[in-house]
């Protein structure tokens, strides 16, 4: 029997960080994994743990990072936690860390962002993804979970019809879907933060502000907005499933509804799916 592949570490650590500048503070939660490839087949094939960097250190060194590194930048956290673990274990020759933030905005007090009282922000998370290894690193970021919907300027036409076929054409109809979206580096920019919210500044202009013909045509405009406007990215990856708004049907009450009432739905969905890149 052959061990095939194999890899390990601890998933799930949430912390929370307050840094404070006087008055002002700011907060960071994060949820981090760190999974660990290299010389462990020992311990799976041969009951032999000595080179095994146990999950609770994996998860104390988050911590104590964090503690004394994390800043605004979940991209640049990821970097120093691979470069950790690569330096500190030679067994080690693959490290990829995940972050998930939840973002958290200001109190709004008298009219004004209040200096250290926050309200949870929507449902969305802004994601991150370093793969290290000793020739180099991956950074990927990314959004999940960001629902956005537009009450017109979509449609669905000219598409392939059968014998199973019941849904009717529309020029005017609205559009949903919980974004998730990725994007890769191919170099660092001059500031992450800056770039990933430039990104999904100019994948939400796309999405409302061109007409969508299709899930799929707003899918690449979305992409190819996001490669236009930062330089640094070498492609991006949408998942758009199609959160359906149903016209609900009033004639039998002598109303006709001419779209003003929908049951909003989410499952069953369409998805649709795709990667954008510069060639």
């Amino acid at each position: 029997m052959n061990l095939l592949n194999h890899r390990y570490g601890k998933a799930r650590v949430r912390l929370m960080k307050v840094s404070r500048q006087g008055a002002q503070h700011s907060l960071k939660e994060l949820t981090v994994s760190v999974l660990l490839e290299g010389d462990f087949g020992a311990s799976y094939t041969g009951s032999d743990n000595r080179l095994v960097v146990p999950t609770d250190t994996i998860k104390n060194t988050v911590n104590l990072l964090a503690h004394q590194k994390l800043g605004q930048e979940n991209e640049e956290f990821g970097a120093l936690l691979g470069r950790h673990f690569l330096d500190t274990y030679p067994q080690v020759r693959r490290v990829e860390i995940e972050l998930s933030e939840r973002v958290w905005d200001r109190l709004i007090c008298a009219g004004k962002p209040h200096a250290h009282s926050f309200q949870g922000g929507t449902t969305a998370r802004q994601l991150a993804t370093v793969a290290c290894t000793r020739e180099g690193s991956v950074v990927e970021s990314g959004v999940a979970g960001l629902l956005i919907l537009k009450t017109t300027d979509s449609g669905f036409e000219g598409y392939l019809k059968d014998k199973f076929t019941t849904l009717r054409e529309t020029n005017d109809r609205i559009l949903a879907t919980n974004l998730q979206a990725k994007w890769t580096y191919s170099g660092r920019p001059r500031d992450y933060v800056a770039a990933n919210a430039a990104a999904l500044s100019a994948m939400l202009d796309a999405f409302a502000g061109t007409y969508s013909p299709s899930i799929q045509r707003t899918l690449f405009q979305m992409g190819e907005a996001a490669l236009k406007a930062v330089p640094e990215i070498a492609k991006v990856s949408l998942s758009l499933p199609n959160q359906h708004c149903l016209l609900v049907d009033l004639s039998p009450l002598g109303v006709e509804n001419k779209n003003v009432l929908f049951v909003p739905t989410d499952e069953p969905h369409g998805l649709i799916e795709g990667t954008v890149s510069r060639g």
